[in-house]
């Protein structure tokens, strides 16, 4: 039984880091650490397609890193607090590591730009 508990630890977090494999995906939980946000925001920000946010969104999602919600038309996603404590550790440390990266910093400058009431369409 103690075997099965620990090979499912394993999977966690093995998949939580295999989501953390890709440039954007980095760049968009940089971009969630500063609150929930809609599919629009975090395009706009990193300039890339709709398709290619939604599919690393996707990756994130079937991680257990981020969720989302449907408000009409628009998907906010924002940052799941993690239930394995190594996961949300690392998590955490990653998000506090991306204020000293300068195109992190500048994915928040844009974001800051897009962001607003008025920005979904």
């Amino acid at each position: 039984m103690q075997r099965a508990a620990a090979l499912i630890d394993v999977r966690t977090v093995s998949r939580f880091f295999r989501a953390l494999g890709d440039d954007t995906r980095l760049r968009i939980i940089a971009l969630l650490s500063h609150g929930e946000l809609c599919v629009c925001h975090l395009q706009e920000a990193l300039g890339l397609l709709q398709p290619n946010i939604s599919r690393q969104l996707g990756v994130l999602r079937a991680a257990g890193i981020v969720e989302d919600r449907r408000e009409g038309n628009w998907v906010y996603y924002r940052l799941l607090e993690q239930e394995n404590a190594e996961c949300e550790r690392h998590l955490r440390g990653l998000v506090e590591s991306f204020a000293k990266r300068d195109v992190l910093r500048r994915d928040v400058e844009k974001l800051l730009k897009v962001r607003g009431p008025g920005a979904c369409r």
